[in-house]
């Protein structure tokens, strides 16, 4: 028996879409003799999230990332597979299960337009049967943690989308789920809110203990927040372990990055560059190389003892790069 807070077994979603050539006798046959397509959203994915864990679910636009956090959410009902989600399965949508999770998506909101936060917060709290001594408490937790005391007086309407975002964190929050699902919650954000929400869901994690599943296609979110990552494309999971094991498996090369003296110019003739070495970057004094992981201390070492270094760093390759390739080649 699994003691996961969130298990998928084998899930899949054939959403089944109407096919219809242009033109008047095309739309005439499809209302006698319609034709389908069958669309594979989401095939045979499984994995487990053990409670607390905060956990990147990444991968292009059509992926299936939203379509598979709307059936653990209970939105979707699978076409196969199963998963459980805090004991619970998902698409029953039992009012005890409801009140165990919670989602936000950046393009939609549960907040009242012309209303102050506050009084949607109240509306919430009546419908998910939240004692008012652990509103109050609840509420002054969160305004205290996103620094919203402002906001509470203003009609959603007038606010900006950083400040909409953090009342729907708040409202989704207010019944104290155990799990949470995230999908693109910095959108639209600037750099700012975003390192703002970055940071308090990191805290609230901590003092909650909240399952969550985040989906962005900002990787400094997953970068700053989720130790492991669920990577999907086209509807089947490629990838499950932690960001850096994703670099490593798939860009096995480090980058070199060196700088010389202010008098001293980069001079490619005098190096021998071991086979497999590729200069990435040059200027005057720079450069940056690319090397296999393997060759790169034993370059380290020649480069330090051959010129006269001012600074050098060995880093991986950026994560927007791996995960581009990833989108472009897939896992190998």
């Amino acid at each position: 028996m699994s003691t996961a807070q969130i298990d998928v077994q084998q899930l899949c979603k054939i959403y089944r879409v109407p096919v219809r050539p242009e033109g008047l006798s095309a739309a005439l046959k499809s209302l006698l003799r319609p034709t389908y397509n069958n669309v594979e959203a989401v095939n045979e994915v499984s994995f487990s999230i053990e409670a607390g864990a905060m956990v990147g679910l990444i991968g292009p636009n059509g992926a299936g990332k939203t379509t598979t956090l709307k059936m653990l959410s209970g939105l979707l009902h699978p076409s196969c597979g199963e998963a459980r989600v805090a004991g619970y399965l998902p698409w029953q949508r039992h009012p005890d299960y409801l009140r165990r999770i919670s989602m936000v998506m950046g393009n939609k909101s549960q907040m009242l337009w012309d209303i102050p936060p506050l009084d949607s917060f109240r509306v919430l709290a009546e419908i998910y049967a939240v004692p008012v001594a652990e509103f109050r408490q609840t509420v002054d937790e969160l305004i205290h943690l996103l620094e919203m005391e402002e906001l509470l007086a203003k009609p959603v309407r007038n606010l900006s989308l950083g400040e909409r975002m953090k009342c729907e964190l708040t409202a989704s929050l207010l019944h104290r789920p155990a799990v949470l699902f995230l999908d693109e919650p910095t959108l639209g954000l600037d750099v700012s809110m975003q390192l703002r929400l970055r940071r308090f869901l990191s805290e609230y994690n901590q003092r909650r203990g909240v399952t969550v599943i985040l989906t962005s296609h900002y990787m400094a979110d997953v970068q700053a927040l989720c130790p492991r990552v669920i990577l999907i494309h086209h509807g089947r999971l490629l990838y499950d372990g932690d960001l850096g094991g994703l670099a490593r498996q798939l860009l096995p090369f480090k980058m070199l990055r060196l700088t010389l003296g202010e008098e001293t110019p980069v001079n490619l003739t005098l190096l021998c560059l071991p086979q497999g070495v590729e200069v990435s970057e040059q200027t005057a004094n720079s450069l940056t190389l690319r090397v296999p992981r393997a060759e790169a201390p034993a370059l380290t070492a020649y480069l330090l003892q051959s010129l006269p270094v001012a600074d050098l760093t060995v880093e991986d390759p950026p994560i927007e790069a791996v995960i581009d390739q990833v989108y472009t080649e897939g896992v190998a």
